[in-house]
């Protein structure tokens, strides 16, 4: 699987990931699901990490996928605070999201390793 990337399928699974990505992230507070503390958190951290590992896939650079990823997080975080989504801003969940960046390249690179 990892490679340089670049085909259909990788490009695919990644815009699959944003699509789910716009969704989990700008959906109205009214259509969030209630669920234990916490587990927005996590949502955040295997929602990024899933960017990251397809973003790699799809062929691309570590550096500008990685700042990307972490614009989109704290935009992500604007948008939710000063919206009429209802949702709040957090800095915890911006927090979340750049973690699983980081979880998802570390992943990508520990694949990458495997099967080289």
């Amino acid at each position: 699987m990892p490679g340089r990337g670049g085909g259909a399928l990788p490009r695919v699974a990644f815009g699959f990931a944003v699509l789910v990505s716009l969704v989990v992230l700008f959906v109205p507070a009214s259509g969030v699901p209630t669920a234990p503390p916490g587990t927005d958190k996590v949502v955040h951290l295997l929602l990024f990490a899933g960017l990251a590992v397809t973003g790699r896939w799809a062929g691309f650079a570590r550096l500008p996928l990685t700042l990307g990823l972490v614009a989109y997080a704290v935009v992500s975080e604007v948008v939710q605070g000063t919206t009429p989504l209802n949702r709040s801003a957090s800095v915890v969940d911006g927090l979340a999201d750049v973690a699983g960046v980081l979880l998802g390249l570390l992943a990508w690179a520990a694949l990458a390793r495997r099967t080289r």
